[in-house]
């Protein structure tokens, strides 16, 4: 029996909201470009993990380029060993560049995260299938990293996460439920770690005051979600130069269910399964602290403790202090926690007017919220599929814990784009 659910614009409060466009993947793996009235202005088809249409000035000025994946890899097993080679296209369209064909092994595996770097190269987070030795196993794994990629398609810089598991933090405890968990499925189709995210932190505040210090603009900003890990990558060494996680000093327990769990500033607490800590770019409110959506879902070697009313978290930092200095839940918009929850995907976003842009990714639910919690824009995507967006069409993929598919609205990730990032201009809505 069918139910049904809301779709497309829920709310809109345009004296409040800030205006632009908004970029993401269906669950139908079509890439679309929508108004903040609904309206579809552009659509690709073809996913990306995640699509992102691109700033003019790294591109020669053309306007309306995105980047999504092209072709799938193969091999049959989804999840971060699917995609086979990723792409840019113009605004027609057209292929400008692609890559994975000549990558090790045939395909890119490009999974979670990409960037277009300022030099023209791109930045792409990829999956490594080999052993790993400090997991204490002989079988291969999904191990994840690091590739910078030449406009010519060379890699001229790579980093893999296994080479550097001593540099995380894991404890006594922690070593044997990672070592446990790999032993009993080295081929998950997500990896040991899951790394998903993984973008250079820009031009900063942190680094203008010590340009000596651990944030120089070109050091990468990666998370591990199945290790509850946020960490600093020095390019240079390769050597991991500041982390957050995967313990932390507080109390165990529900985030959500301790006095002052609103008060900030505070001491950053148990974060699980994040996704996307990125600097806030300069120029926009909040600049240099660190944004990101902590998930609340099961994580953590050994698993973080998690409290009965489930409830998603975005969370900013001070990565000097790791202090707590914002924050957004349910309650802030006078809702119980459970009723902003996705324990996987999701995403954050800074807004020019200090707004944040908030995809509760499992849900479909894209919105976004003033400072003070109130939301003054709603969507729920309407493009559903079955599985994960990637996988569309494919009913019994190798999903851990899942012993059928079902329809699914998920949005991984969606981004606000500048009007002037596009060809043609769309007003706003009146």
């Amino acid at each position: 029996m069918a139910y049904a659910r809301l779709t497309g614009v829920t709310h809109h409060a345009p004296e409040n909201a800030h205006d632009s466009l908004v970029l993401f993947t269906g669950a139908d793996s079509i890439t679309r470009l929508i108004a903040l009235d609904g309206t579809v202005v552009r659509e690709w088809p073809h996913a990306g993990v995640p699509p992102r249409l691109l700033d003019p000035a790294l591109t020669g000025g053309r306007r309306g380029d995105v980047g999504v994946q092209l072709g799938e890899s193969g091999d049959g097993r989804g999840g971060i060993y699917a995609n086979g080679t990723v792409g840019q296209l113009d605004w027609s369209g057209e292929v400008v560049w692609e890559w994975g064909r000549q990558a090790p092994g045939g395909a890119a595996r490009q999974n979670h995260d990409w960037q277009l770097l300022p030099n023209g190269n791109r930045l792409l987070l990829v999956t490594v299938p080999r052993v790993v030795a400090s997991l204490g196993i002989t079988a291969a794994v999904g191990d994840q990293g690091l590739y910078e990629v030449d406009p010519d398609g060379a890699i001229v810089w790579q980093w893999l996460a296994g080479d550097h598991l001593d540099e995380f933090g894991f404890s006594d405890a922690g070593w044997a439920a990672l070592r446990a968990t790999a032993a009993r499925d080295p081929e998950d189709p997500w990896g040991y770690l899951e790394m998903n995210s993984a973008t250079p932190l820009g031009p900063n505040r942190w680094h203008d005051a010590d340009p000596d210090g651990v944030f120089h603009p070109d050091n990468i900003l990666v998370s591990f979600r199945k290790a509850n890990v946020i960490a600093l990558i020095d390019k240079r060494s390769g050597a991991v130069a500041w982390r957050l996680g995967p313990y932390f000093d507080e109390e165990p327990g529900a985030q959500h269910q301790r006095v002052n769990a609103h008060k900030v500033p505070r001491p950053v607490d148990q974060i699980s399964g994040q996704h996307n800590p990125h600097l806030i770019p300069a120029g926009l409110p909040g600049a240099g602290n660190l944004l990101v959506f902590d998930n609340q879902g099961g994580a953590g070697y050994p698993p973080a403790p998690l409290g009965i009313y489930a409830g998603s978290r975005v969370l900013e930092i001070d990565p000097t202090t790791r202090q707590i200095v914002w924050q957004y839940t349910a309650e802030d918009s006078g809702r119980p926690s459970w009723t902003f929850f996705s324990s996987f995907v999701s995403n954050a976003q800074r807004l020019p007017n200090g707004n944040t842009l908030i995809t509760e990714g499992m849900r479909g639910r894209l919105f976004q919220v003033t400072p003070q919690g109130e939301v003054v824009w709603e969507y729920h995507s309407p493009y559903e599929g079955y599985g994960v967006a990637g996988e569309p069409e494919v009913r019994e993929p190798r999903v851990p814990g899942v012993d059928r598919l079902t329809l699914t609205p998920l949005v991984y990730r969606a981004q606000a784009v500048p009007f002037d990032w596009v060809p043609d201009r769309v007003t706003a809505v009146e």
